[in-house]
C-alpha cells in the first residue's frame, strides 16, 4: 500500500528521473544524423540502379559503388537499431529511477546494468558510425 509522499520527495524523484533525459535528447540527434545519411545512400542507390537499366558504359564501377552503399547501408543499419535500444534503455532507467523514489527496494541492481548496457549499446553505433564513414570518405583517399 502506498503512503502519500511529500511534495519534496516526489519533486526529488522527478529531478532524479529527468537527468537522463538530456541524453536520450543527445542520443535522439544521432539518429536524427543516421537515419539521414541512410536516406541519402538509398537515394544514391536507387540513381545508382536507374542508370545501369539504362545500359551505362561504366558498369564495372557502378556495381563496386553499389556495392560500397550497400555496406554502408549495413552500418548504418546497425547503429541505427543500437541507438534506439540506447534510447530504450535510457527511458527504463529513467522510469526505474522513479519508480525506485516511491518503492523501498535497491534499485542500483536495476539502473547499473541498465546504464552500463545503454552505453554499450552506444558505444558500439558510433563505431558502426565512424566505419560508415570511412567508407563513405574512401573514394576522397583515393580507392573504392
Amino acid at each position: 500500500m502506498m503512503t502519500e509522499l511529500p511534495v519534496t520527495t516526489i519533486a526529488h524523484a522527478i529531478q532524479l528521473a529527468v537527468a537522463p533525459v538530456f541524453l536520450l535528447t543527445g542520443v535522439a540527434s544521432i539518429l536524427s544524423v543516421l537515419t539521414h545519411r541512410l536516406g541519402r545512400i538509398i537515394d544514391r542507390s536507387r540513381f545508382l540502379h536507374s542508370q545501369s537499366l539504362l545500359g551505362n558504359e561504366a558498369h564495372q564501377a557502378t556495381q563496386i559503388e553499389l556495392q560500397s552503399l550497400k555496406q554502408r547501408a549495413h552500418l548504418i543499419h546497425w547503429a541505427i537499431g543500437l541507438c534506439t535500444t540506447c534510447l530504450l534503455l535510457i527511458c527504463s532507467v529513467v522510469a526505474v529511477l522513479f519508480l525506485g523514489s516511491f518503492i523501498a527496494l535497491n534499485i542500483a541492481l536495476v539502473i547499473a546494468p541498465l546504464f552500463v548496457l545503454a552505453m554499450l549499446c552506444l558505444i558500439t553505433a558510433l563505431l558502426n558510425f565512424i566505419c560508415e564513414i570511412y567508407l563513405a570518405t574512401a573514394h576522397v583517399r583515393g580507392g573504392p
